[in-house]
């Protein structure tokens, strides 16, 4: 009984750790370039007494648990914004950005000027370029990107913007303000910028809805169980002590 108990609560905690996830993505539905994530379950065998001279053998209990979190890296809708400094990724890329832990890496590309000239993302982490961030005067005016990350404006070149790609992107690990960390980038051969373009989220509303719906109905039912089982652990209990009256 306690083990149909343990059973039941493992798989509610993978289920609480899957409503995180789609919570996560729900959020983000109108974040631009956000990436939607899935989780991997895995089962997990409970080692049993491998000594063969017992009477009664262990029986294998399974358990299950989340395993990993894979990032959904299909690319979002391009929506046309006109917009000289939002800038969407048409391949596998990514921006580079230059944060206070470092350099980080972003499929978001809704840039802004900050307030000294620097090209920034909306967090004002400075966008880099191949030579680092990217800079601009004061009297400058049309600014233009091409495909390749080169930006001009009426000074003439300001450099490339970098982009990377990566041999296997899920190695990348997920931080906050739509950033990732980690992984080995090379320069970006199959990625091309669109000037005037945003990445929309790649999150579907109704799938996550769907699965929202799914995950809580699962967790309701392996709840439901646990409670069948507490009442017949109560009903057992109350019946032997009844019998040892």
């Amino acid at each position: 009984m306690e083990n149909a108990q343990l059973i039941s609560l493992s798989k509610q905690i993978a289920l609480q750790r899957q409503m995180d996830v789609v919570a996560n993505n729900m959020a983000n539905i109108n974040t631009s370039g956000f990436k939607a994530e899935n989780i991997l379950f895995e089962e997990y065998v409970m080692p049993v007494a491998r000594d063969q001279d017992f009477p009664s053998l262990d029986q294998p209990l399974s358990y299950v648990q989340d395993w990993a979190t894979m990032h959904d890296l299909s690319g979002g809708a391009m929506v046309q914004t006109g917009n000289d400094l939002d800038v969407g990724l048409n391949g596998d890329g990514f921006f580079a950005v230059q944060t206070p832990a470092g350099e980080r890496w972003t499929r978001s590309g809704a840039f802004q000027l900050s307030a000294t000239g620097t090209l920034v993302d909306l967090n004002g982490n400075p966008v880099l370029g191949e030579g680092g961030p990217i800079q601009f005067g004061a009297e400058e005016t049309g600014i233009l990107i091409a495909a390749d990350g080169s930006v001009s404006s009426s000074a003439g070149p300001k450099g490339r913007l970098r982009l990377v790609e990566f041999a296997n992107a899920q190695e990348l690990t997920r931080e906050g303000n739509n950033l990732f960390a980690g992984g080995t980038p090379v320069a970006a051969t199959n990625t091309k910028a669109m000037q005037g373009f945003i990445e929309r989220s790649n999150v579907s509303g109704v799938a996550e809805m769907a699965e929202m719906i799914r995950v809580t109905r699962a967790y309701e039912s392996a709840a439901n169980l646990a409670q069948k089982q507490d009442e017949l652990r109560r009903s057992a209990i109350q019946r032997l002590g009844d019998a040892n009256a």
